[in-house]
């Protein structure tokens, strides 16, 4: 089984970090200044990797605004797919400045390619993952495209099935990944906790032996670090300066204070996991003494018996353990016993 990939030569598993990914999708509005201005923000906000979305309106639909290809959506409706699309995609001249400026940052950069060209594209700009989305999970020639590559994915799996899941994974190992990493993600916008299932998440590395990580699409960060707990060691979050600022997918998407938190938080989840143990550890021996032990609570006679007026389990913990109480009372001590005098063996003689 493979707890790790990596991408860029950074490490990707269980023994490592969450790999943080600020996903940028179509929230730059059409400005590349104010894409540049959010590849900036992630970087400060601790984002290992920045993600875009490669693609053009007429390469994901028809420029039709009739049936099927008008949309009724809470966020995106009241218009066509193609205008959503030409309103959210980044400009593919775009793609090489905000590159070359997370890269300059200390991050990642990659993208999602939504067909053969836009791999094509990206590969002449030497990314160094893909990622294949949600609705393109069972897109079986663009994984195959990526796949031969020989580059890390990452392939969110939202809407599904096993028998889907299993056909793009053979598909992807047999094109030539080597690097394999699985996002459980909700494909609702925003996306619910109660419709987050995590624990999936053990399940689906364990089924397909991989990496695998959250795609989080609802608000806030519970769920992601929820979703490291449950073994996720990849989250992928949206990210925008401000959701007042408006965007296509702003609404639920984490400002830069809030994913310094999901950085914070996560890391934090990551390191508490650790591993089975039961047993004091080394940091604890010190508090072993604050346990209750039995102490002598009156001074005592030689030859006086234990009952539960001098005898007591208190704090701290250099007497016997509490459990020895009924054995020792009824016993008669050797000597005289002041007040205080943590309980032993010897004190019978």
């Amino acid at each position: 089984m493979s707890h790790e990939i990596a991408i860029a030569g950074r490490a990707i598993g269980r023994e490592q970090p969450p790999f943080l990914i600020a996903e940028m999708s179509g929230n730059h509005n059409q400005s590349l200044a104010r894409a540049l201005e959010i590849v900036e923000a992630a970087a400060r906000a601790g984002a290992h990797a920045l993600k875009i979305q490669t693609y053009t309106a007429d390469t994901m639909t028809l420029d039709l605004d009739e049936g099927e290809f008008h949309i009724e959506h809470p966020l995106w409706g009241g218009q066509s797919l193609h205008q959503l699309y030409q309103q959210a995609y980044t400009p593919w001249e775009w793609h090489q400045p905000i590159f070359e400026r997370a890269r300059e940052l200390g991050m990642i950069a990659f993208s999602t390619p939504f067909d053969e060209t836009a791999v094509d594209f990206l590969e002449g700009l030497e990314v160094p993952a893909y990622k294949i989305a949600s609705f393109e999970n069972s897109d079986l020639p663009l994984i195959r495209k990526v796949a031969a590559t020989g580059k890390p994915m990452i392939i969110s799996t939202g809407m599904a099935t096993v028998a889907e899941l299993d056909e793009s994974v053979r598909v992807a190992r047999a094109a030539g990944c080597r690097d394999l990493v699985l996002l459980k993600c909700t494909s609702t916008y925003p996306a619910t906790p109660e419709n987050s299932n995590l624990l999936t998440l053990p399940h689906l590395r364990d089924l397909f032996a991989c990496v695998v990580g959250l795609s989080d699409h609802t608000m806030g960060i519970g769920v992601s670090v929820a979703g490291v707990a449950l073994g996720a060691t990849v989250i992928e979050k949206h990210f925008t300066l401000r959701r007042a600022d408006g965007g296509v997918d702003a609404t639920f998407s984490l400002e830069p204070e809030e994913f310094a938190q999901l950085r914070v938080e996560t890391e934090r989840a990551w390191q508490a996991l650790g591993r089975v143990r039961y047993g004091p550890s080394e940091a604890e021996r010190p508090s072993i003494i604050f346990r209750r032990s039995l102490y002598v609570v009156r001074d005592m006679r030689a030859g006086e018996a234990f009952s539960r007026d001098n005898l007591r389990a208190i704090r701290p913990g250099l007497g016997l353990p509490p459990g020895e109480l009924d054995t020792l009372l009824g016993k008669r001590v050797a000597r005289d016993v002041k007040r205080g005098t943590p309980a032993s063996w010897e004190l019978l003689g």
